[in-house]
């Protein structure tokens, strides 16, 4: 592959760190009373935008075909709305007795409470040949679910801010993110048509709003200088990211594998990505809207960043390993059945 290949491939990664040197260099452009107008431009058109692309882009047709699969959607949004949290509340109480910066630490916990992605979990399960009609279903499901519980989850396990009442959070969630993924969703049955024919290039529009966003946070950050941050536990946060993501993939293999659960090897590996990866596409614009007034935002922000592009290179490296087990898995269990 190519230097052009591999740039295209990767452009949304090389984007992050573009925005945020950009951030570094010129804050003022992006910073809260700047040129750019975020209080306006980000916090209500940007995040609208990246919602009603969302609600456009879900195929609601498509959770019909695997709405009976009830026992793997259970475990898929109970494993990744529910125990997952939980867990890294644990592992925050017991790295607090560390020298971690204690907002880093917060931010893990932000990716705690993230709905799974519409996009990787469902691109890796098919380059697997996993149960794909499962993995879309739970993307899309657990992003309708995740609108409602990540923000309840957020306020649960962290409170919110002091300077946005709790009444406020609500409404303006219920404006930027619950109206225009409906407003997406009625707009899809009119011209499903022409999507289905042209295939706008969804993700690629969500990515290129969601830089903007980062872009905005980090000017926040940077303008303010009181703000600093430790190479420790920067380094510290990437190597706790990766710990948890291969610990959650092996769990969620185990746990999948018992047999009072019945699921097929494919179910499995739509499983091992549905419930452990999460969504930076709605993560950073909830981010926005709950924590509106921390000055710490862009800090809580920089887990997520380092889990996104970590749950996609990890997958990959995967892909072969789990196709292969799971290609001897189901042979195993034909040979079983035919005896």
């Amino acid at each position: 592959m190519g230097l052009f290949e591999r740039i295209k491939e990767n452009w949304f990664l090389i984007g992050i760190i573009v925005v945020i040197l950009a951030a570094r260099a010129e804050p003022s452009i992006g910073a809260k009373g700047g040129p750019l107008i975020p209080e306006i431009t980000i916090k209500y058109l940007a995040v609208s935008l990246i919602f009603f692309n969302s609600g456009l882009s879900l195929k609601s047709e498509d959770l019909k075909s695997a709405l009976l699969h009830v026992r793997l959607h259970c475990f898929v949004q109970l494993f990744t709305l529910a125990f997952i949290p939980c867990l890294i509340w644990f592992l925050i109480k017991l790295l607090s007795h560390t020298a971690i910066d204690e907002w880093l630490l917060k931010g893990l916990q932000v990716v705690g409470c993230m709905p799974p992605p519409v996009s990787s979990a469902v691109i890796l399960t098919k380059a697997v040949g996993g149960n794909e009609a499962a993995a879309i279903f739970n993307s899309a499901f657990g992003s309708f679910l995740g609108i409602i519980v990540t923000p309840v989850l957020l306020l649960l396990f962290m409170g919110s801010s002091s300077s946005v009442p709790f009444s406020s959070i609500i409404s303006q969630l219920s404006m930027t993110v619950v109206v225009p993924v409906i407003v997406g969703q009625i707009a899809r049955r009119y011209i499903k048509d022409w999507l289905e024919r042209t295939k706008p290039p969804f993700g690629q529009i969500g990515k290129a709003v969601l830089l903007l966003i980062i872009y905005s946070t980090f000017c926040d950050t940077f303008s303010n200088p009181s703000l600093q941050i430790n190479h420790y536990s920067l380094i510290a946060i990437a190597i706790i990211v990766l710990l948890l993501q291969m610990s959650l993939l092996l769990a969620t293999f185990l746990l999948s594998r018992m047999a009072l659960f019945g699921f097929t090897p494919a179910d499995t590996v739509a499983i091992m990505f549905c419930s452990t990866h999460k969504s930076l596409t709605l993560g950073i614009p909830m981010l926005k809207i709950v924590f509106a007034g921390y000055d710490h935002l862009s800090i809580l922000s920089i887990p997520l960043l380092v889990y996104h592009p970590t749950q996609i290179l990890l997958g990959g490296v995967l892909v072969d390993y789990v196709r292969n087990w799971m290609l001897s898995a189901e042979k195993s269990k034909h040979q079983m059945t035919s005896i």
